[in-house]
């Protein structure tokens, strides 16, 4: 791999050692909430450009935005000894209540070790049938000619994915009435996030907040009545659900409802949210680079013919995963990761005070120049060892990491890859999607969304 210059680190040095450089200024009371909340992913950027260690302030909490994968990758590897994860606030909370993405210490180990199994390469192969069968479904429905909302396909299809891998299920009526639920808790806890909510004690009831509370509970009666089903039926089904149900610690306790349900919506929205999301945007850029939707049509031709892909197909669709990782390069459904800085924490070999919370931002290191050349320009062969100069290998480790990293990488990255590059496979060869011409932009939320319906007419190829 190239060498790369270390993390730039400008500006003065503080009273305990920390060399910083000092962010815009912010509104006493709030800090930048404000300008963070009116656009996030601009805010990242200009943070970016000041230098890789920038002190900002987070309401009245202290914060430290970091742009450089070497400290990046110091931060997602400390996390449970130097750093800790950070709250996310109410809104994030009542959704994921305490799952594997959220819980801390030894909580965090017991159920990543009971979740994990549950999403290794040898169960993740056993779905990829489900995840193909349900893409050539919706081909099927699909006509040349046809006008669609790219956006409700995705959803709808990763929906129905995520039913029947997770909990085993097979009706729309389950689809649709957990996906409704999830689409306003996503949207509510965008809103939060990025607003005054985020600093308003949990106490404080909010329209925002009622309403995430009714969309959580109609996913709990959901998840209730599935496992509900399942507790009295066949312990032996292949679906993730039946494997968190067996699954036992090593003192032999299985999970509890509450951690069932918990874990289920995590792994609902790492199947579902994140890859709809990112075929959505691959859509988007294929329909406005005709020249990488051409050189995809010609893999799926040459590696499948005229058949449909399965599991052992996914090696050597290397094209198309290359464009699924270019996506996520420049539109990352995870656009943002942040821990809390415990006593002894150190980044780029300088101190950070206890209690900092620590941002870094998957949106603005992805389209950093120094890491990759063209860096607002869509191009999957970046990706292909065999391409030009081998760029992929002067890529550095974190300075692309949708799905995080470190100890807490996300436990459905094999999934949310194989799920994005099977259902890209399976309709890419049958047609293309072209895209309204107007520019779409990205909303930050729970995952990065359009900021309206994608609409597209539907042509054979």
């Amino acid at each position: 791999m190239t060498t790369h210059a270390g993390p730039s680190v400008v500006g003065t040095t503080t009273a305990d050692g920390r060399k910083t450089v000092p962010g815009p200024r912010g509104v006493p009371g709030l800090g930048n909430l404000p300008e963070f909340g009116k656009d996030p992913l601009a805010f990242f950027e200009r943070l970016r450009e000041r230098g890789d260690f920038v002190r900002w302030r987070f309401g009245r909490t202290p914060a430290l935005f970091i742009a450089h994968p070497e400290t990046i990758g110091e931060l997602l590897t400390e996390v449970e000894r130097t750093f800790e994860q950070s709250d996310l606030g109410i809104a994030f909370r009542t959704l994921l209540g305490n799952g594997v993405v959220v819980s801390k210490g030894a909580d965090w180990r017991r159920k990543r070790s009971l979740v994990q199994p549950a999403v290794r390469p040898k169960q993740v192969k056993s779905y990829a049938a489900t995840m193909a069968e349900c893409a050539v479904d919706l081909a099927g429905r699909w006509t040349d000619g046809q006008r669609i909302d790219v956006k409700k396909e995705m959803a709808a299809l990763t929906q129905l994915i995520a039913v029947r891998t997770i909990f085993g299920a097979d009706t729309a009526a389950d689809a649709e009435s957990i996906g409704r639920a999830m689409d306003v808790a996503q949207q509510e806890i965008g809103a939060e996030f990025s607003g005054v909510g985020a600093i308003l004690p949990d106490w404080v009831p909010t329209p925002g907040r009622a309403r995430i509370k009714r969309a959580t509970a109609v996913i709990d009666a959901e998840v209730a009545r599935v496992v509900a089903r399942h507790r009295d039926g066949d312990s032996e089904r292949p679906d993730l659900l039946s494997r968190l149900l067996a699954a036992r610690d090593e003192t032999g306790a299985p999970l509890s409802d509450r951690e069932i349900r918990d874990e289920t919506v995590t792994l609902y929205i790492g199947g579902h949210e994140t890859t709809s999301t990112t075929l959505v945007w691959a859509w988007y850029l294929l329909s406005r680079n005709p020249r990488v939707a051409d050189a995809l049509a010609a893999e799926l031709d040459r590696v499948l013919g005229d058949r449909d892909p399965g599991f052992d197909d996914y090696a050597q669709l290397s094209y198309t995963q290359a464009v699924v990782k270019e996506t996520l390069r420049l539109y990352p459904a995870i656009w943002l990761l942040t821990g809390t800085a415990k006593e002894g924490a150190v980044l780029g070999g300088v101190p950070v005070a206890p209690g900092t919370r620590v941002w870094s931002s998957q949106w603005a290191t992805h389209r950093d120049a120094r890491w990759f050349r063209e860096p607002l320009e869509f191009r999957p062969e970046r990706w292909l060892a065999a391409g030009g100069a081998k760029e992929a290998e002067e890529i550095p480790e974190y300075a692309w990491y949708p799905f995080g990293g470190g100890p807490r990488v996300c436990l459905g990255t094999r999934f949310a890859m194989v799920e994005a590059v099977l259902i890209l496979a399976v309709l890419a060869r049958r047609f293309r999607l072209a895209l309204d011409p107007d520019e779409i932009r990205p909303v930050p939320g729970l995952t990065l969304q359009p900021d309206r319906e994608v609409l597209a007419t539907v042509r054979a190829r």
